[in-house]
């Protein structure tokens, strides 16, 4: 498969797995793969670094935001210093519902994911 984005062997993504490939943070929610851009849109941490909460979000891994991986829309807006900021956090999530993460397809081939 010479069009996607080499993902790794399918069994190495087991529930509640996060990694990068190339531009995206690849994992599994439970099951559902998921691809998103691999940056925090608040200060670009690496999203392939994160980790997925109960919920199925991907959680950033320098201040805690939340992204729901199936649109890319940030659910909750940077944790510790930075939520006492205020209007931080929905300045965030305002950007993420106008400019949302960008998102790929996993897709399973001979036992190996690609990104398309």
């Amino acid at each position: 498969m010479a069009d996607g984005i080499e993902a790794g062997p399918a069994s190495e993504l087991t529930p509640g797995t996060v990694k990068g490939a190339g531009r995206y943070a690849v994992g599994n929610a439970d099951g559902d793969l998921f691809a998103v851009s691999r940056r925090c849109r608040h200060l670009f941490a690496d999203l392939a670094d994160g980790t997925i909460d109960e919920e199925g979000c991907l959680t950033c891994p320098w201040h805690g935001a939340k992204y729901d991986v199936s649109s890319g829309r940030m659910g909750l807006g940077p944790r510790g210093i930075f939520a006492k900021i205020p209007g931080l956090g929905t300045a965030f999530k305002v950007l993420t519902t106008v400019l949302p993460l960008g998102r790929g397809t996993v897709v399973e081939h001979d036992d190996k994911l690609y990104i398309e």
